[in-house]
């Protein structure tokens, strides 16, 4: 059942680290994931690990620093490191004003405590554009806190929008010693990694070769795990690591868990804009009468979405693009819609938007993950996940909740009939969608954002 082209792996023999189920947590809400962060940083006692596209200088940035400086001052021999994209703190939000970015803000947040904490900026590319640190993960202690959210207002709900996203805790120190290690094996002590509190060398130009080495080794890097034998009564929890075109571990994986579904396949993305292969991989189920449901944002849930009476700006248009590209799938498998072997789910909330990422295969695997589930996730940035194995179907009530708490802000679409058509579209939106296709441009911009 495995394309010629894909690495076929046997999931079942995968070197699982066992977890009790009440190891395992899922929070549900950006409030809850919020509050339970706030909480974990006030209890740590020896160690907080931070990997996130970023902290921004925001309520919601500014008031977690603040707790992370607090428990730094009540215990200065607790180990603190946090890593960043150097790009992305570098600037300010997409659209809106030229801003000094997230470093400006970390530095002078510095400048008022005694003892001081770490904060990294990882380049994975000399150009933002072209790749991005977007692994995950929060480690606090023994407990993995793991979410595709960045750590921001609208992604903790600070305010009244909100971002959501699905937000785990796994309570193991195994784990937790792993996801630790391959910080400080790849990332500590790396020539491309610079700090941002220190002023001297925020501003210094990246060197290329320090960033290919770094990139060399990440091609490389892995989670280091012992093969140990799960016992019936434990749930497998596997941390997989993925970058750059060849090779990609977690890309593997995700076609695997298509391929190799039995009965159903449930993928969430937050953006309809699947790599090829992925297309492939679900046709194919599709046609070994396989059920896939695909749970994605309303152009409307994008980041990326302004209201037509905004004014215009150009990362407006992705929304449109990608809904287009909904469009045309939907109405190219409307056979398999008509016959129950795909369910397409729009989500929309208001004006809160949608960043949930995940795959379910069967009762048996379930990942949670910061990838797209898009090209650029597939070729430039370096992502990562975590696969829990469902032991005698330990997680089979929990997992249900879950995914009724995804779909219950979601509409099912029967037909490409339901989705909005480029003529329905804000003039500056048409033009910009026309012009993109007329120099083939739209290709292009399909793998980069």
């Amino acid at each position: 059942m495995l394309n010629k082209n894909t690495k076929h792996i046997d999931l079942t023999q995968l070197p699982f680290i066992s977890l009790n189920i009440d190891e395992i947590q899922a929070l549900y809400k950006a409030t809850n994931f919020r509050e339970f962060l706030k909480e974990k940083i006030l209890q740590a006692k020896s160690r907080i690990y931070i990997v996130a596209l970023y902290l921004q200088s925001d309520e919601a940035g500014e008031e977690l620093l603040r707790l992370i400086y607090q428990k730094k001052s009540e215990n200065p021999n607790i180990e603190i490191n946090i890593f960043v994209d150097w790009h992305r703190a570098q600037r300010g939000l997409i659209g809106e004003k030229k801003s000094l970015g997230n470093a400006e803000f970390y530095r002078k947040l510095n400048d008022q405590y005694k003892h001081k904490i770490n904060i990294f900026g990882v380049p994975i590319k000399t150009k933002e554009l072209l790749g991005v640190l977007h692994l995950k993960g929060i480690i606090i202690d023994d407990d993995v806190i793991y979410s595709g959210a960045s750590l921001n207002n609208v992604y903790l709900a600070k305010n009244v929008k909100y971002r959501y996203d699905r937000y785990h805790v796994i309570n193991n120190k195994y784990l937790s010693d792993v996801m630790v290690n391959y910080i400080n094996t790849y990332f500590k002590g790396q020539k491309a990694i610079s700090s941002l509190i220190n002023t001297s060398k925020l501003k210094h130009k990246l060197s290329k070769i320090d960033i290919q080495n770094f990139r060399h080794n990440l091609q490389h890097s892995y989670y280091k795990l012992c093969k140990k034998q799960i016992s019936p009564n434990s749930i497998g929890a596997f941390p997989i690591v993925g970058f750059g075109k060849k090779n990609n571990k977690l890309n593997t994986i995700i076609l695997n868990l298509i391929l190799s579904s039995k009965s159903h396949v449930i993928l969430c993305t937050p953006y309809f804009n699947f790599p090829l292969s992925v297309k492939r991989a679900l046709k194919k189920v599709m046609k070994n009468n396989i059920h896939v449901s695909i749970i994605v944002g309303d152009k409307q849930a994008s980041d990326f979405y302004a209201h037509p009476d905004k004014p215009f700006k150009i990362i407006s248009g992705l929304p449109y693009l990608y809904e287009t590209k909904l469009r045309q799938y939907i109405k190219k498998h409307q056979q398999f819609i008509d016959n129950d072997l795909l369910k397409i789910h729009l989500w929309k909330d208001g004006d809160n938007s949608f960043h949930v990422k995940g795959i379910w295969s069967d009762n048996d695997y379930m990942l949670i993950t910061g990838n797209n589930l898009n090209p650029r996730a597939w070729r430039l940035d370096l992502e990562n996940g975590i696969l829990f194995k469902n032991n005698n179907n330990l997680m089979d009530s929990e997992w249900e909740k879950e995914i009724n708490k995804i779909t219950q802000k979601t509409k099912i679409i029967k037909s490409y009939n339901q989705i909005d058509s480029i003529n329905t579209y804000p003039p500056k939106i048409k033009t910009l969608l026309k012009r993109l296709k007329t120099f083939q441009a739209d290709h292009v911009l399909n793998q980069l954002i």
